[in-house]
């Protein structure tokens, strides 16, 4: 078996993925190959997927950015990730935080926005690259608050720490676990998570709904998906398989110790979620005018 990770090593979804085919090779019995396949985002690797033979032995680590979001950021696209792929079962979640540069006399989410308001133009927001989730992020907040804050594009985010640390920035939106350490040295300060409940990484932290802004919702989720051909007794097996090892605390355990939360959706629960969000995503990126690079 092989898992197309359409990523390169390293990252959030070659880590899930390792970790998982792991895990799988063991309960399959069968020996299960990472395999990073990169380009065009992850739009190489996703195709790569959606082409292989649907016989449960070429899977995918599908999320929202495969998934979701890069039907709004392409105008065209080799395969439909909503009807060429189905979803085996999704292992884990990370939300984003806000932070802000540690001088900025600004430190709750309200103040951020009536400054905003009141100055157009005047903060700045640092974006790691278009069609990443701090990019979507900064959006999402900018459209919610109907403020106008100056995107800086970056080439990744540690430029954007490096203007961040050095006052030349004043916000960023970043994966939690990475910003955790930055806030615990006291290098920058926190504003708001992206959750949907408070993130237990940084529990003090308010999220949107807590902070006045309801719709600020955004989770990185990811998870293994199948080819929409599989065969359902393909499936069945796989889905077994895999509620068996995301029972497994040490799997867990290695999960959270990496800023994931562990998930444990039923099957309807995790169509219905993976449904509303490829059809919310692509709408909102095409309204924002974010496109990949």
């Amino acid at each position: 078996m092989r898992l197309i990770v359409p990523t390169a090593p390293g990252g959030g979804y070659d880590l899930v993925g390792r970790l998982l085919a792991e895990k799988l090779s063991s309960e399959l019995g069968q020996s299960m190959v990472v395999e990073n396949r990169t380009g065009s985002g992850t739009v190489v690797g996703t195709q790569a997927a959606a082409a292989a033979a649907p016989d449960g032995y070429t899977l995918l680590m599908g999320g929202l950015a495969n998934i979701a979001f890069t039907p709004g950021l392409y105008d065209k696209l080799p395969y439909n990730p909503v009807t060429d792929f189905v979803p085996v079962a999704l292992a884990g979640s990370f939300s984003y935080t806000l932070i802000a540069r540690k001088d900025l006399p600004l430190s709750t989410l309200q103040e951020v926005i009536d400054y905003a308001r009141a100055n157009p133009g005047k903060l700045t927001i640092a974006t790691g690259g278009a069609g990443t989730g701090q990019h979507v992020a900064a959006a999402l907040l900018k459209s919610l608050a109907s403020v106008n804050i100056l995107e800086v594009p970056y080439k990744g985010a540690q430029p954007a720490y490096t203007d961040l640390f050095g006052g030349r920035v004043d916000l960023f939106f970043d994966n939690t676990a990475t910003v955790r350490p930055f806030l615990e040295g006291e290098r920058v300060k926190a504003i708001v998570t992206s959750n949907a409940s408070r993130d237990p990484l940084l529990p003090h932290v308010p999220f949107g709904r807590e902070a006045g802004l309801p719709g600020l919702v955004l989770e990185s989720w990811i998870g293994i998906f199948a080819p929409s051909q599989t065969p359902s007794v393909v499936l069945d097996k796989l889905r077994a398989a895999m509620g068996k090892v995301m029972q497994q605390p040490d799997l867990r355990k290695r999960l959270e110790t990496s800023g994931v939360r562990p998930l444990n959706m039923n099957l309807k629960d995790t169509e219905r979620y993976v449904k509303a969000e490829a059809e919310k995503w692509p709408q909102f990126l095409r309204q924002a005018g974010i496109k990949a690079e």
